[in-house]
C-alpha cells in the first residue's frame, strides 16, 4: 500500500482507529507469563486470530501484527533466533486474513519493538547489527501481506534510526513512536520534539509519529500535547496509542485501571490534539477500543487542552510530564533545552 492511500483514509473519516493490546488479551486466555505471545502465531494461530477480530468488530480500522519482540535478539532468549522470518511471516498472516473477512477496509500493520539491547555509542549493539535483525523482520512482515510498519515503544534515537532504515528497505510507508515515561522523556532521555525532527529526516517513508505505552493515558495525551507544539510536516500526521490507565500489581498478575468510559475520553483528547491514528496499548481490551470509537463517531466537537481537566478525567500526571508540557506550551525554553541535549550528544559520539 501506498502512503497516499493511507493519507487518503485519513481525509475521508479524520482519522483511524488502532487496536488495543497483543499481550494483555493473549494472557487472559492461556498465555503464561514470560512465554512469547509471538511464537503463538505457530502455536495458537486461533486464540491470535481472535484477538484481531474482535478489535475489527469493535470498530479498529488498523490491527498490529502479533510480532512486536519478533527480533532475533528477543527470540534468542528462547532459543529462537532461526525463526524470524516464519514467525513474523505467519504473524502477517494471520492479521491480513482476518482483515480481508470485512467490506470495510482494515489496514495491517507490522508490527516492530526494541530489540532489547544497547545500541553504540553507548551499548554494545552496532547499528549495522540492529539495522540487520529489523531488516529480517520488517522483510518478512511485508511478504505476509502487512499494508505499513508500526515500529513503537522505542527509546533511543540511534535504535528508532535502525529500524526506520531497515524499513526503508521494504518501501512499505512507516509509523514510529516512542515510549515516554514519567518525566516526559523516553527511558534514554529523549523528549517529543527529537522524535518529530528524526521522522523529519525521514519523511518519504515515515508518514506518522507519536506516542505508545508508557505510564498511563492521561501521560500519554501530555506527551501528545508536547507533539502537537513540535509538528514539522504537515503531511506526516500525529499517532496516540496509550496504555490502558496506569499498571497495578495483583498478586503476580498485571492489571490496568482504565476503564471503557476514560478511554473514550482519551480518544476525544488525542484527536482534539491532532491525532489522526488513535488506539489502546497495554490493558487495551475490544471493550475499550469499542467505547473510544463510539465516542470518535459521536462527539465531533474539539475539547480544548485544560492540564487540570485533564488529570481529573484521565489520571494523574508526574511533576516531570507536568513540567514537559509547560515547557512545550512556552517554544523557546523547549527549543534550548532540545538543542543542548543534541550538542551533547554529537560531542558523545564524536
Amino acid at each position: 500500500m501506498k502512503s497516499e492511500e493511507i493519507i487518503n483514509l485519513i481525509n475521508e473519516n479524520g482519522y483511524l482507529l488502532a487496536d488495543g493490546a497483543t499481550g494483555t488479551n493473549l494472557f487472559d486466555v492461556g498465555l503464561e507469563a514470560g512465554y512469547p505471545p509471538e511464537l503463538w502465531n505457530e502455536e495458537r494461530p486461533d486464540l491470535v486470530s481472535a484477538n484481531h477480530k474482535n478489535f475489527i468488530e469493535a470498530g479498529s480500522d488498523i490491527i498490529l501484527t502479533n510480532s512486536f519482540g519478533a527480533n532475533k535478539y528477543r527470540l534468542a532468549l528462547h532459543n529462537c533466533e532461526d525463526r524470524v522470518r516464519d514467525i513474523n511471516f505467519a504473524a502477517a498472516q494471520i492479521a491480513r486474513k482476518n482483515a480481508d473477512l470485512y467490506e470495510k477496509k482494515v489496514l495491517v500493520a507490522g508490527s516492530i519493538g526494541p530489540t532489547g539491547e544497547i545500541l553504540h555509542p553507548i551499548g554494545p549493539l552496532s547499528i549495522e547489527d540492529a539495522t540487520d535483525a529489523f531488516t529480517d523482520q520488517a522483510v518478512a512482515l511485508k511478504e505476509g501481506g502487512s499494508d505499513l510498519l508500526w515500529i513503537e515503544t522505542m527509546s533511543s534515537s540511534e535504535e528508532m534510526d535502525a529500524a526506520i532504515n531497515a524499513a526503508m528497505k521494504t518501501g512499505l510507508p512507516t509509523i514510529c513512536s516512542y515510549s515516554f515515561d514519567t518525566h516526559g522523556r523516553s527511558m534514554m532521555g529523549l523528549e517529543p520534539k527529537e522524535l518529530a525532527t528524526l521522522s523529519d529526516k525521514y519523511k518519504n517513508v515515515v508518514i506518522g509519529y507519536g506516542a505508545n505505552c508508557g505510564i498511563g493515558a492521561s501521560e500519554l495525551i501530555g506527551s501528545i500535547m508536547c507533539f502537537s507544539q513540535s509538528t514539522m510536516n504537515n503531511d506526516q500526521f500525529i499517532v496516540a496509542k496509550g496504555n490502558c490507565g496506569i499498571p497495578q500489581f495483583k498478586g503476580a498478575e498485571i492489571i490496568y485501571d482504565g476503564t471503557p468510559e476514560m478511554m473514550a475520553e482519551y480518544a476525544v483528547y488525542a484527536r482534539s490534539l491532532g491525532a489522526k491514528i488513535i488506539g489502546g496499548c497495554c490493558g487495551t481490551t475490544h471493550l475499550h477500543v469499542k467505547a473510544m470509537s463510539d465516542a470518535l463517531k459521536n462527539q465531533s466537537k474539539s475539547i480544548e487542552f485544560e492540564l487540570n481537566t485533564v488529570i481529573e478525567s484521565l489520571g494523574t500526571m508526574t511533576d516531570g510530564n507536568i513540567q514537559m508540557i509547560k515547557n512545550y506550551l512556552n517554544p523557546e525554553i523547549s527549543n534550548q533545552k532540545v538543542e543542548r541535549r543534541a550538542r551533547r550528544r554529537r560531542r558523545t559520539q564524536s
